[in-house]
């Protein structure tokens, strides 16, 4: 019988005094350790190297989060090596005891809740209110992945002849490479790693280069939570330096990636070369984007609608992979819509995300702003500009929550992933050209439906190929258990995080026939 489950609640800070005063005091106590160096960890022992780079708060990009040692390939070795003698005893050690160190480090977490949000605040420049979101995720994946482990372990009941038992059951992969992305920092970072190792993995964890100072702060957790040394190697660096090294490495059994189509195809691409003296097939989990889509049937809530839209095209400053980057809407309702959607733009309020009432904060970084600035010019050239389109760089990487009209179905705007607050809309003749604007992308991962037809919704249900599908809601905010994540195409390989699925992923199968 599965172990119940149900996920961590969410802070609401707006109207929580307590919850304002703890987390006000925590951004306090964050900014208090701002500066710190972390070196490497390579079996529980810091390294440090020549090179050192700096975490910077997008914000305020004089503000220094804290500075890492860069692995170089001599480290990437080292901690291939180790993990991969570690392996030979943390394979046979207890899943059940492996699990209880996923609680302890959820346990831990929760108690310092405020605390890790306000390191998502300071370092990827995330309102309170996805901050928390995002804690709370981190816990429900520890939790929910040390329970899946729990019920693993006895395998799954297969037929015996007589004079014969046979077992089927589940033993793990080997040394895997972890390699999060910046906008989930804490929840993706920490519930790859923890997937990894509950089933009896060991991994090496190279961080995302703008996000490395939290996942230092998830080391402190494992290692208080009673992981032992060199199961999770902590290996910051630059995808050019040790990412190739570490994704080719005969050693390597597995990689977890999550970040841009362009690195995830070039990962899977590398991960199915076998070079000499490897002894496996290579296995890729990987979560590579979107380019998610709302659309709007005629007969839908439009005030539902246009909150749908908002909240999930500019949640975080458009940057998750869920984002709603694109609406189709129906032209009876079109006109309508988009004046909803434009007036809910204009209350937004921009600013740095240390500030409670801030729903915009930062882009991530230079190189993401100046990308967004190029789309929103495209989209001057592909569309009508309706709100925003401006940027606020002086202290920070600030874009506009920005909304085009008028976007031509086959135009960039609409087709290409921006990870950034830019929204194009466009309009459909009826439900069947909806459905086909909305699966018109190289992409397969989120889409909501807001309608009220029965027949309509059956039909989305059928034909609109996403991995995650929503009925009247927005396209953003899956839960842990609740909602497994992942999509189609170049979204990557359906790997379905917070599934009852995922921790196969990490496993492989093994069967045992004993006669009598």
């Amino acid at each position: 019988m599965p172990i119940p489950y149900k996920h961590e609640p969410f802070t609401d800070y707006k109207t929580d005094e307590a919850a304002y005063t703890a987390m006000s005091d925590a951004i306090q106590l964050v900014e208090s350790q701002l500066g710190a160096v972390y070196p490497a960890i390579i079996n529980g022992k810091e390294v440090t190297s020549d090179h050192t780079a700096l975490s910077i708060n997008p914000a305020d990009i004089k503000e220094c989060i804290g500075t890492v040692h860069l692995a170089t390939k001599e480290m990437a070795e080292q901690a291939i090596q180790t993990a991969a003698a570690v392996y030979k005893t943390w394979q046979y050690t207890s899943p059940v005891m492996r699990a209880d160190i996923l609680h302890r480090a959820a346990a831990i977490i929760r108690r310092r809740k405020h605390e890790f949000s306000a390191w998502l605040v300071k370092e990827v420049g995330k309102p309170w209110h996805e901050a928390d979101a995002e804690t709370a995720e981190c816990i429900d994946f520890l939790e929910y992945y040390a329970r899946q482990m729990v019920e693993l372990s006895a395998g799954k009941p297969v037929l015996s002849n007589p004079g014969e038992h046979n077992e089927f059951h589940y033993i793990p992969l080997g040394v895997g490479i972890i390699i999060p992305p910046f906008n989930f920092s804490l929840a993706i970072m920490a519930g790859t790693t923890a997937a990894a190792i509950v089933t009896g993995n060991t991994v090496i964890l190279k961080p995302a280069e703008t996000a490395p100072v939290v996942a230092a702060k998830f080391m402190d957790v494992l290692k208080e939570a009673g992981l032992p040394a060199g199961v999770v190697n902590y290996l910051p660096g630059l995808g050019s330096e040790i990412g190739d090294y570490l994704v080719d490495h005969i050693q390597t059994r597995f990689v977890s990636f999550t970040g841009s189509r362009e690195v995830g195809c070039r990962i899977y691409e590398r991960a199915a070369v076998v070079h000499e003296g490897q002894k496996w097939l290579k296995r890729v989990i990987a979560e590579m984007g979107g380019k998610d889509t709302i659309i709007v049937d005629a007969d839908a809530d439009l005030n539902l609608a246009a909150t749908a839209i908002v909240k999930s095209a500019f949640g975080y400053a458009g940057q998750k992979c869920s984002a709603c980057s694109r609406a189709v809407i129906h032209e009876d309702v079109y006109d309508t819509v988009l004046e909803k959607v434009v007036e809910q733009t204009k209350t937004l309020q921009m600013g740095n995300p240390v500030d409670r009432d801030s729903f915009v904060g930062p882009v991530i970084s230079e190189k993401s702003i100046e990308k967004i600035k190029s789309y929103i010019e495209i989209g001057k050239q592909e569309g009508r500009l309706m709100t925003g389109g401006a940027t606020e760089e002086e202290t920070g990487y600030f874009v506009e929550p920005t909304v085009f009209a008028d976007v031509h179905e086959d135009a960039r705007l609409m087709k290409e992933e921006i990870f950034g607050p830019v929204l194009a809309i466009s309009k459909a003749r009826d439900f069947g050209h909806l459905l086909e604007v909305a699966n018109n992308t190289d992409y397969g991962l989120t889409g909501a439906v807001i309608s009220n037809n029965a027949s309509h919704i059956e039909q989305a249900k059928r034909e609109f190929h996403v991995g995650n599908l929503y009925i009247n809601r927005g396209c953003t905010g899956a839960i842990v258990g609740y909602q497994p994540f992942g999509g189609f195409n170049m979204s990557g390989t359906d790997s379905k995080a917070g599934s009852p699925d995922y921790l196969l992923l990490h496993m492989q199968a093994k069967t045992i026939a004993q006669s009598f």
